[in-house]
């Protein structure tokens, strides 16, 4: 037993920096890139457009934020070859990704990539940044209003303690219970200085709301919920992404946001079902209904097209973007 409480933010941030370090995540969950290869051509062809309505700056990133397996990116760049060759000569791939474990999966997919610890660390230029199930891993910290005091959730001895805290930021919500991504909202306010100055933009793509969450700590083993607080480093710990903050972060530092919108609608918006009914032809029934059913997981409202949400990160005047513009 010890006698040190560990501010919850600081836990998440051990456990899952030793999580994700010794662990393979995709054997506790599936992301939108690993379901349909649908998803990575579609994000690969939509930074192909946005880089033509930039006007083709050349040379540009290609980036992502914690890249899992690699699988987006692979998909990405394996349509833009055959359909984007200016923006495939122009660009170069780089990855954001600390865990030497996931790097090594990411360099059979995509060799040519260059990795970084953080974002400080990619060159200079013009960016088109995508960080699909990223943010949602970045730590909170969680206050609740008790008796007309403000105190903070801390860990100790593997369960929650309250300590007194000063009012957090968004207090004035009026709200009992408040979640604040402090990891997530300055990386949204650096990536957004970043474009304003060397321009480009950057697209997200998390589960979450437009608004505090107040408690939405969650942890997956072996593919079920689980305490999140019992054995830190075995389970992966997530939230929910508050898009309102990440929004006001971006637009604190001069960029302009587009959306959010739901992801379904989003890729409806880019020709999901189009693409997925093209994928289909000439396969065989059982192979044609998996295609189509994959799809409709990443759309309809009941599988992840409500639960999770796109946001665009732009320098100001930046026209509407695909998949935001109704």
């Amino acid at each position: 037993m010890t006698n040190t409480a560990e501010r919850l933010d600081r836990f998440m941030a051990r456990a899952n920096a030793a999580y994700y370090a010794n662990h393979d995540p995709f054997a506790d969950f599936t992301t939108s890139p690993e379901i349909s290869q649908i998803f990575g051509e579609l994000i690969g062809a939509w930074a192909a457009v946005c880089w033509d309505m930039l006007g083709r700056p050349t040379p540009v990133l290609f980036a992502e934020a914690g890249p899992g397996r690699g699988t987006l990116m692979a998909d990405a760049t394996r349509v833009l070859a055959r359909v984007a060759p200016a923006f495939t000569e122009a660009m170069t791939v780089h990855f954001i990704e600390t865990s030497p474990r996931l790097r090594a999966e990411q360099a059979i997919r995509v060799p040519m990539a260059a990795w970084h610890d953080a974002l400080e660390g990619l060159p200079s230029g013009p960016v088109i940044l995508i960080a699909n199930e990223f943010l949602d891993a970045l730590p909170v910290r969680q206050f609740r209003l008790v008796a007309g005091r403000w105190v903070e959730r801390f860990v100790q001895d593997g369960a929650f303690v309250e300590r007194p805290a000063f009012p957090p930021e968004n207090a004035e919500d009026d709200r009992s219970e408040i979640e604040i991504n402090e990891a997530a909202d300055a990386f949204c306010a650096d990536l957004a200085a970043r474009i304003v100055t060397d321009g480009g933009l950057a697209l997200i793509l998390d589960y979450g709301r437009d608004g505090n969450a107040g408690n939405s700590l969650q942890a997956l083993r072996d593919g079920a919920p689980t305490d999140p607080l019992a054995e830190p480093g075995s389970a992966d710990l997530t939230a929910h992404v508050d898009f309102a903050a990440i929004a006001r972060a971006a637009r604190g530092q001069g960029a302009e946001v587009q959306g959010p919108v739901m992801q379904g609608v989003f890729l409806q918006r880019l020709g999901l079902f189009e693409r997925a009914e093209r994928l289909a032809r000439g396969r065989s029934e059982t192979e044609a209904a998996t295609v189509m059913g994959a799809a409709r997981r990443l759309a309809e409202p009941r599988g992840m097209g409500s639960l999770f949400v796109a946001l665009a990160i732009a320098a100001p005047g930046t026209p509407p973007l695909p998949g935001f513009a109704a």
